[in-house]
This record gives structure tokens, C-alpha cells and sequence, in this order.
């Protein structure tokens, strides 16, 4: 019989907190909705709702436990403040784990990176990798994550993610990383910092929490690699630097397309060099690998491995995957980037559409959000690499589009609707056999709602 994720015991011990009665739980989760047999339920109090008033959900659902900060009829363990008490079960969790863990961080492919670790690390040693899930990386995300890992895990890979500075301090110190990687910096977040500078300065928070003798990873070609080595000094035993540039710590001797459209790579990682594909098009992927890669090699991990995996690595809904959608007599391609967008994120994958092979090249773009003063400057930029990509007919959405359909006037056909439901309705009235569509805007535009529209017709 598997051990326990938690026992009753461990969780009042943990959150200095009472238990009503033993139980173990196998699982951990603060949305009642996610809850199965067995889960542990923390009942967390915000501003939006109480988790107290779904505890008969969540143990109809079969919870075998909860935490929390109220009376409560069912098992549980009772504390004075169950946010506090998420944070404390997720430092138990990390005190406990004897093996490696990643940090992950970046203004962009940092949930594509995470997965990559995952998939290389888990492939390497099945069963003994454990990471976040979807993108819980923030204040309640990482704590949650932490918690969740069993045991037993031998690698814990982490996705940590700010909107103002300080909040990556505090995340990194409870994942407290072996190896901490920061992607990219690009203007993500722009309403909340005064440059660019500044968003990097927040990104290099995450080597604070380095345990002793660490290694930082770190963006060679990034125009902030000195500030954020700089950050890693004080921090780090260990700096890389990764990326497509010459000097490069872990970098391509040479790249080639495949049929296919990933990437055959071969990659010098210090006196090492590996040859891998990615399943995944374009150069930003490459340098996903790359960090990847050097992060395997941190933890004392098997590179051919980690090449393996990155040739097997899917699309990740909303960020990259594929699929084909009946219409007409024939099929159509779409490509899923409608989790979010800033205009780094939005150059790579335009480029990647660009490269595309396909009768025509459609592209529905919604605002990138949380940009700031500059918004209308950022998006009117995107009018060079829609050009660039070849894009026959575009579909811009939402207020913010309505600079870059000014600068695309007269160059690139487009229409510009307000909503994800006027774009769903314009695509599907105009997709035809052989185009490819990618689909691409901030969370919050609701574009996902795009995407399941053509993935019922598939």
C-alpha cells in the first residue's frame, strides 16, 4: 500500500494547528471542484470567497480531511489562518524532500520549460519527478505545489511567476532551489514596473532563495544577462549562461529544421555536447531547450535522456498545441497560443506561423494586457512581424488590437472585433481547407473559447 502524502499527525504538526481526529490524505487541493477520494481540502478565505462554505462539496467529492480556521463537523485539522497554514504544509513538504529541486522563472517559457524538466527528469527516473501543474505559480500556486509532492520525489521542478516586485522573493524562499532558471525578460507586466530594467531586477528575486552551493541560469542573449548575473552573484555558487549567442555557456553549434517543423540541434554544454531534436518550432524553443538542458546537467541528470524527451515533448494547451479542425471537405491547422501573450511571446509564434507551410496563414490576435502607458506603442509594433509572417487575413480583438489594425491599414487584410465570441464567428466563417490559424491573446481576452469551438469540429 502506497505512503500517505499526509497523515493528520504531520499536517497539525506542520500548521501548529489541532486535529480532530487521524486521518492520511493522498492528495491536496483548494478548489472543492478538484477534490477526489482521499484529498486533503484547505478551505483558504479571500476577498472573493470562503472555502469554508464548500466543505460538504468537498467531502461529498470524498475529501478525507481538511484544514480549517472555523468549526467543522467533518475530519480536520483546525489552525488560526489556513493561507498561512498552505505555506507552512508546503515548507514541510520541501523540508522533508531529499532530492533536487528547479526553480523555474521568466517574462516568457517558463510553464513550456517546466514541463520540458518535467518530461526529461521523470524519463530519466519514472515516477520520482514531481512539478507544478497547470500554472499554479503564485502566492497560493507554489505552496499548493510544494504540498502536493510526494515523499519519495528524487526532482521537484517549480514555475514561479510575479506581477510586482518582492513577490518572487518571497515564492523562491519557499521553494528554496538547488538550480534556479530565469527564460527571458520581455515587457510582461509593463503597468506594473518602470522599465524593462526593473522587470528583470523582479525576475533575479528567484536566486535569493538558492540553497548553498546553487546554480543560477540565465539568459546569455538577454540584453539584462549582467543584471541578472549581477542578482546571482551574492546568491549562486554556480553561474550559466545559456542562449544562441557565441558566448554562450550552453549553446547550438548548429541547428536545422526537420520536416516536421522542431528542430535538430547540437548543443555544447561546456566540454559535453549532445544532438536532440525538439518536437516544438521555433528559435525560442531552442533556447527553452537550452536552460533545459543546462538544468538537467545541474541536477546530475542524463542529457541523451533529456534529448529524448524534448523529441517526444507535446503541445501544451494554450501554449503551442496542435491540432487539425474539419471544414469544408478538408482539415484546417490551429495553432493553440490563447493562454496569453506580450510582444516577445507574440513575435516568436508569429514567426513560427510564418514558418508555416499552408494554403493561407490566418492569425487571431487579442490584446496582450497589463502593458501599461506604452500599450498602444507595443501593439502597433506587432504590424513588422505580422508582415514578416506572411499573414493573409487577420482578426484582431479587443480594444488595445485597435493600434495595431491602424498600423496594418492598407498592408495586411484584418477586421478588428471586440470579442472572443465576434472572432470565433468571423474565423469560422471564413477558415477554408489547407489554412493555418494561430490563435493568440492574453487569458483575459477569453480566446480559449475560439480554440473549443474549433476543437469540437475536429
Amino acid at each position: 500500500m502506497a505512503e500517505p502524502l499526509w497523515t493528520a499527525a504531520e499536517i497539525a504538526s506542520a500548521t501548529n494547528g489541532t486535529a480532530s481526529a487521524d486521518f492520511t490524505a493522498s492528495g491536496v487541493a483548494f478548489d472543492s471542484r478538484e477534490i477526489g477520494p482521499g484529498d486533503l481540502f484547505v478551505a483558504l478565505s479571500g476577498e472573493m470567497t470562503d472555502g469554508h462554505r464548500f466543505l460538504n462539496q468537498a467531502f461529498g467529492q470524498g475529501a478525507a480531511g481538511a484544514i480549517v480556521s472555523a468549526g467543522c463537523e467533518y475530519p480536520h485539522v483546525r489552525v488560526a489562518n489556513t493561507t498561512i497554514a498552505l505555506d507552512a504544509l508546503g515548507s514541510a513538504a520541501r523540508e522533508r524532500m531529499a532530492g533536487k529541486v528547479i526553480g523555474v522563472t521568466g517574462s516568457v517559457g517558463k510553464t513550456g520549460t517546466k514541463e520540458a524538466l518535467f518530461a526529461a527528469l521523470d524519463r530519466m527516473d519514472p515516477g520520482c519527478a514531481h512539478r507544478s501543474v497547470k500554472s499554479y505559480n503564485n502566492h497560493t500556486g507554489v505552496p499548493l505545489s510544494l504540498a502536493r509532492m510526494p515523499r519519495g520525489t528524487r526532482f521537484g521542478i517549480f514555475e514561479m511567476g510575479m506581477n510586482h516586485a518582492g513577490e518572487l522573493t518571497e515564492l523562491t524562499k519557499l521553494v528554496r532551489p538547488h538550480v534556479a532558471i530565469v527564460t527571458a525578460i520581455a515587457p510582461a507586466h509593463t503597468a506594473f514596473f518602470r522599465d524593462e530594467s526593473a522587470i528583470a531586477d523582479a525576475k533575479g528575486e528567484i536566486f535569493v532563495g538558492l540553497r548553498s552551493g546553487g546554480t543560477a541560469i540565465i539568459p546569455y542573449d538577454s540584453p539584462h544577462r549582467d543584471r541578472l548575473i549581477a542578482a546571482a552573484k551574492p546568491h549562486a555558487e554556480h553561474i550559466v549562461t545559456f542562449g544562441l549567442g557565441e558566448g554562450a555557456d550552453v549553446r547550438p553549434l548548429e541547428r536545422m529544421r526537420t520536416l516536421t517543423g522542431g528542430t535538430f540541434v547540437t548543443a555544447r554544454l561546456g566540454n559535453s555536447e549532445v544532438s536532440y531534436t525538439i518536437s516544438q518550432p521555433g528559435d525560442h524553443w531552442v533556447s527553452n531547450s537550452l536552460a533545459v538542458l543546462a538544468a538537467v546537467q545541474a541536477v546530475g541528470g542524463d542529457l541523451a535522456v533529456a534529448g529524448l524527451a524534448l523529441a517526444d515533448l507535446a503541445g501544451l494547451a494554450g501554449r503551442g498545441a496542435r491540432f487539425t479542425t474539419r471544414v469544408g471537405g478538408g482539415e484546417a491547422l490551429v495553432i493553440d497560443e490563447s493562454y496569453n501573450a506580450n510582444p516577445s511571446s507574440m513575435r516568436a509564434t508569429l514567426a513560427v506561423l510564418g514558418a508555416q507551410s499552408a494554403e493561407r496563414k490566418l492569425a487571431v490576435l487579442g490584446d496582450m494586457r497589463e502593458l501599461g502607458e506604452d500599450s498602444a506603442a507595443y501593439h502597433a509594433a506587432l504590424a513588422g512581424p505580422v508582415g514578416e509572417a506572411g499573414i493573409n487575413r487577420a482578426i484582431l480583438v479587443g480594444e488595445e488590437m485597435k493600434a495595431l489594425a491602424n498600423a496594418l491599414e492598407g498592408r495586411v487584410d484584418f477586421v478588428h472585433v471586440p470579442d472572443a465570441a465576434a472572432a470565433r464567428d468571423s474565423l469560422l466563417n471564413e477558415l477554408a481547407p489547407g489554412d493555418a490559424v494561430l490563435i493568440k491573446g492574453s487569458n483575459g481576452v477569453g480566446l480559449a473559447a475560439v480554440v473549443s469551438a474549433l476543437a469540437g469540429k475536429g
